[in-house]
């Protein structure tokens, strides 16, 4: 298994030869190309999910639309990645609807014109935007541009073993989860690590710098759009907070850990196997539990804070899948029909999110009565719409600059190898910066 900077590594590589092909596209601006949306004819919708659950959620959240647009039909085109999407509107033949999983390139397509301004049509169609929460109108836009909108998200939270937890009950500051996840550890004999409290390394899965930081406070970029890993001090605290349990642990039994785990989405992951009391993660975790540790009696609660921010306890990292019209595309007034009806209909939201476990994106939809998800799930529909939430903000190289910061972390920070961290977070803002300029941020 890649470790998160690989995984995270490829993705930036994607972002950024993305980057590169949408600045090629062929053809000029044809957002306003295609018969009007009440004429009869076929829209092409490609997306990325590819499991056969998960295509009959989307035939199902889509049947909806073909009733209240009868004279449109829709093909719907499975399994498609960003590379696919990008080399599509680069050769001029897209789809004429888009999807994708993730909202690290909304940066680039809002900037390049690769993805349509949908701003016009919004602002023609009377859509509320305050229907979404804000951290989600952030990640859909870039400097006003808005090339996207929401569809379905994540939302992370901590989940915590009951038995292991032995009545304790889950922590609200970093402080407290420090204390606990100590109280929690079991050694060996040797004093290698049985049951880890809770892992702070950005290997173990989900705690990924992109997850954790935020819950400090950090502020990714400057007002003008540039790092501010040096000039902000919740990054040190937090990498301060990542080491001191990490060395609690020593370096060399976290490293065994984590060579010992098992994967993360079968049924040997470590907290569904009872070696983790507390683990972050997202909201998918319920869906996983349910098929492969039925048995697991388990809690949710938001990840905790600093303690210079308990009042900012209960939000959360965000992010999601983001659908938008390509550049190109023949028929985008009857795309927008489509576009809008997805992403704001409740019940098209909710159908989706009960087939593939995901949140809501609508604040509606979040209270709506027809989703049938388990009770441990109120955790990530409360964080998803906590106005303490946040997101990374999009960038002309997607999420170039948090691939940086983890690939420090996990390389540099955790083994001890940082003697000045003022200094390291410096140089890492130069880096950030110089790629930036490139990609003409």
């Amino acid at each position: 298994m890649p470790t998160t900077t690989t995984r995270r590594l490829a993705a930036a590589a994607a972002a950024a030869g993305l980057a590169l092909a949408a600045g090629c596209t062929a053809g000029g601006d044809q957002s306003g190309k295609g018969p009007a949306s009440g004429e009869k004819q076929t829209i092409e919708v490609w997306h990325g999910w590819s499991a056969p659950h998960e295509v009959k959620a989307f035939q199902d959240a889509v049947a909806g639309f073909n009733k209240a647009h009868p004279n449109i039909t829709v093909k719907l085109v499975n399994g498609q990645t960003d590379d696919r999407i990008t080399n599509a509107i680069r050769g001029g033949n897209p789809p004429d609807v888009v999807s994708s999983f993730t909202t690290d390139s909304v940066g680039q397509w809002c900037q390049s014109g690769a993805w349509q301004d949908l701003s016009p049509r919004i602002a023609k169609s009377g859509l509320d935007l305050n229907q979404f929460p804000r951290a989600v109108r952030s990640y859909t836009e870039y400097k006003g541009t808005r090339c996207a909108m929401p569809l379905l998200a994540d939302a992370y939270g901590l989940y915590y073993n009951k038995k292991l937890m032995k009545g304790e009950q889950p922590p609200k500051t970093m402080s407290e989860l420090t204390a606990l996840a100590r109280k929690l550890t079991v050694r060996s004999p040797d004093g290698t690590i049985k049951v880890a409290g809770f892992m702070p390394s950005v290997q173990y899965y989900e705690h990924q710098v992109q997850h954790l930081a935020p819950q400090f406070g950090v502020r990714w970029l400057t007002d003008d759009g540039r790092a501010n890993f040096s000039g902000d001090p919740a990054f040190q605290a937090y990498l301060k907070w990542n080491k001191s349990l990490i060395d609690w642990y020593g370096y060399d039994n976290v490293k065994k850990f984590l060579r010992s785990m098992g994967q993360e989405f079968e049924s040997s992951n470590p907290f569904e196997k009872g070696r983790t009391a507390m683990a972050v993660d997202g909201e998918w975790r319920t869906r996983f539990i349910q098929k492969e540790a039925p048995g697991l009696d388990y809690g949710t609660a938001p990840v905790p804070v600093s303690d210079d921010r308990a009042s900012a306890y209960g939000g959360g990292f965000v992010t999601g899948t983001v659908i938008g019209i390509p550049r190109g595309a023949r028929h985008a007034p009857a795309a927008w029909e489509f576009v809008r009806y997805l992403t704001t209909d409740t019940g098209a939201l909710v159908t989706f999110a009960n087939a593939l476990g995901n949140v809501p994106s609508t604040i509606p939809a979040l209270s709506s009565p027809g989703l049938r998800l388990p009770p441990q799930f109120r955790t990530f529909l409360d964080v998803f719409k906590n106005p303490n939430s946040s997101t990374t903000p999009p960038t002309p190289n997607g999420n170039d600059y948090v691939v940086r910061f983890e690939k420090f972390t996990q390389e540099e920070w955790e083994p001890g190898k940082v003697s000045d961290l003022g200094q390291a977070l410096k140089r890492l803002d130069g880096e950030v910066d110089d790629s930036l300029k490139l990609a003409g941020g």
